[in-house]
């Protein structure tokens, strides 16, 4: 049996994982990034926790048919660089971190993006996996098939708004690998609109992320509302949205409408990409999913979602889409590196 490796290269940590041929994890383990020291250092520390991994599932490096590299940050895939990965510094900046990577654990790196990674992953063997298409039934009505989907989008819900998409059962990286920039998608044409953390207006994450829910729920103290927010801005600071999610779940109706408005704009960007990719699914993971289906406001959030989005996109894209929670969680990374090295030619 061939063995694949997935890197989940982060701005703290970097994840690594060993699966077989079916996407089974073997083992998983992570290694300090590090970023101040530059990327030389950082490849290193990986090539010894990939050796330090291997022992422990007793495999040989032979065994490693091929490693998949996913990252953050702008990068030329083809180039197999990074361009200027603003999560990593200035010290990684063109750097050409795939030969680096390979070099340093003596296998065949492929490089990726790592929201698409974390979208194949899903494809893969999450929750893609597991879901049927939906197509056109008799008259206006519509008929869930058992054929498995052939695409999909991922959105990740953190400080920023990651997106990978699947079409055609293969990986969208684009013309110039920034296929995926869905979070910088415009929102808001408005002179006053947000600004994102890149420095633009208007952005998806400026609305919808966990950094936009910390900023508008700062806002809604400042203006004076009721909310037992008012007693938490230093926990805002050191522990973000999950404050929110902490506040509504106690019955807050201010930090309850905060989570129902993210849901709201989330809606806006998800008719959108409905509307321009026509996917088989779209699935919500990454930190701010309020316990996903777990919990009830897990489950609210979404229903907030998918109500908003009835109301706003053609009813056969509603209809058609399948919109529900991820499944794999942080492991999603590394596993769709390797899943991608394993399908790449």
């Amino acid at each position: 049996m061939q063995y694949y490796l997935g890197i989940d290269l982060g701005g703290t940590n970097t994840k690594l994982g060993i699966l077989d041929d079916e996407g089974q994890i073997i083992g998983k383990g992570s290694v300090p990034t590090h970023i101040q020291e530059g990327p030389a250092a950082a490849c290193k520390r990986v090539g010894e926790g990939v050796a330090a991994l291997l022992a422990e599932c007793g495999l040989q490096r032979e065994q490693i048919a091929k490693a998949g590299l996913a990252s953050a940050g702008t990068m030329d895939i083809p180039g197999r660089r990074l361009m200027v990965p603003a999560n990593l510094g200035p010290l990684w900046n063109y750097c050409p971190i795939c030969d680096m990577m390979a070099e340093a654990c003596g296998i065949p790196v492929v490089f990726a993006n790592d929201a698409s990674a974390a979208a194949f992953a899903e494809f893969w063997v999450g929750k893609g996996k597991t879901t049927t298409k939906t197509i056109f039934g008799e008259g206006d009505g519509f008929l869930k098939t058992d054929k498995p989907i052939d695409s999909m989008i991922l959105l990740t819900l953190g400080t920023g708004i990651g997106c990978g998409i699947v079409l055609d059962r293969m990986v969208y990286d684009g013309a110039h690998s920034h296929g995926g920039e869905y979070g910088h998608s415009i929102i808001d044409y408005h002179p006053d609109a947000r600004v994102c953390g890149c420095g633009k207006p208007g952005h998806f994450e400026a609305y919808a992320s966990a950094t936009a829910l910390i900023d508008r729920a700062k806002e809604a103290v400042a203006a004076g509302k009721k909310t037992s927010l008012a007693n938490r801005l230093d926990d805002l600071e050191a522990k973000g949205a999950k404050v929110v999610a902490e506040e509504a779940e106690a019955g807050d109706e201010v930090a309850l409408e905060l989570v129902i408005e993210t849901a709201k704009y989330l809606a806006i960007g998800i008719t959108t990409l409905m509307h321009t990719i026509d996917p088989d699914a779209i699935f919500i993971g990454g930190a701010m999913i309020f316990g996903g289906n777990a919990n009830p406001l897990g489950r609210k959030f979404l229903q907030a979602i998918k109500d908003e989005v009835a109301i706003r996109a053609y009813r056969a894209c509603a209809m058609t889409t399948t919109l529900e929670f991820a499944d794999l969680g942080g492991d999603a990374g590394f596993i769709g590196a390797a899943g991608i090295a394993k399908f790449t030619k």
